[in-house]
């Protein structure tokens, strides 16, 4: 059977109206799913007994379980999802002045090999639905009891190769009947699928767009990340140009700085000679090793130094802030599991 949290709204009248319902029935479901977070049909209360009994005849509603759940000393938390058919997947709840952020995954998997991420050398088994990709987000908040302000899709998988079911749940997060986060609160982050960039850009959602770049020419970022191969930096560049140019955002470039290899003096010189002029802002991430890693964190002292000739020549640079490295939550240290480990 089809999960119901896989449409958004107005899909969900469709489907509704598919099965003799009235529209205006997807509103309160919609209500009952995303605002108050049930778990059954049964608890629909304001739909008729003959309406819920044909919602249980013809949807499923998607209840991940909770397999494991680790906190960090800053107070991050990873969580280990069930997904209900053998397999597992990670999410991050980080805390910030702001609010509290969700790394959410949208793969089981993935395809891209990226040399310092942990998903790398483990075997792609699917992508996930919007109704799985949104229930990461209901169950932290029904785990934890706190308001989400932040999604950013920097889990495992590549987004943007999950395209479809991506954007859909993007849909669904920014919905004032769904879960109501805004669009400006949401960040995609991709290694650099240049086509499914040119796509988004005219998708009209006001999210950010994060780009691995990591290397400012093709050798090194094709050494770093296979995608390179396919995508080099001239038309990934082109891509981040025209996204900014149709919806107006800044970019975020995420670069991970490892030692010798991407973090001398050299490299923030051709940085600042690619990015400039465009409407942009600089993520440095102290890289974290990984087991079988072929990558080093760069020195403090160097990631430093790279961040002040960023921002000394015209580019916003900051550090990102580790968070949570202790139980490999961190950026980059997040794999797929399955339910034996």
């Amino acid at each position: 059977m089809k999960n119901i949290k896989d449409y958004d709204l107005q899909e969900l009248k469709q489907e509704l109206t598919n099965i003799g319902e009235k529209p205006f029935r997807a509103e309160q479901i919609f209500k009952w799913l995303y605002q108050e977070k049930v778990k059954s049909f049964d608890e629909m209360t304001n739909l008729s007994l003959e309406l819920r009994e044909k919602l249980k005849q013809n949807y499923t509603i998607c209840n991940f379980n909770i397999l494991r759940k680790q906190e960090s000393k800053d107070g991050t938390i990873k969580y280990l999802f069930d997904v209900l058919d053998g397999n597992a997947i990670e999410t991050v709840l980080m805390s910030y002045h702001h609010g509290y952020s969700i790394c959410i995954s949208s793969q089981i998997g993935c395809k891209m090999g990226c040399k310092f991420c942990a998903s790398t050398g483990i075997n792609f088994i699917r992508s996930l639905t919007s109704g799985e990709i949104v229930e990461q987000i209901l169950l932290v908040e029904q785990d934890t009891g706190v308001r989400i302000s932040n999604v950013v899709f920097m889990g495992i998988g590549e987004p943007l190769d999950n395209y479809e079911n991506v954007v859909n749940a993007i849909r669904i997060i920014n919905n004032p009947k769904g879960l109501n986060i805004g669009a400006r609160h949401i960040s995609i982050s991709t290694s650099g699928l240049v086509p499914k960039i040119y796509k988004l850009a005219e998708e009209n959602i006001q999210c950010t767009l994060s780009i691995s770049l990591h290397a400012t020419n093709n050798e090194k970022r094709s050494s770093m990340m296979p995608v390179n191969n396919t995508y080099p930096i001239e038309e990934l560049m082109k891509a981040c140009k025209d996204y900014i140019e149709k919806t107006h955002r800044r970019i975020s470039f995420e670069y991970a700085l490892a030692k010798d290899n991407n973090d001398n003096l050299e490299d923030a010189k051709e940085l600042v000679k690619l990015l400039k002029g465009m409407l942009c802002h600089v993520n440095l991430i102290p890289i974290n090793k990984i087991e079988n890693g072929a990558f080093d964190k760069s020195s403090n002292e160097n990631i430093m130094k790279f961040r002040d000739y960023l921002n000394d020549h015209g580019i916003v640079a900051t550090i990102r802030r580790e968070l949570g490295s202790d139980i490999d939550a961190a950026c980059g240290q997040l794999r797929r599991k399955n339910l034996k480990q």
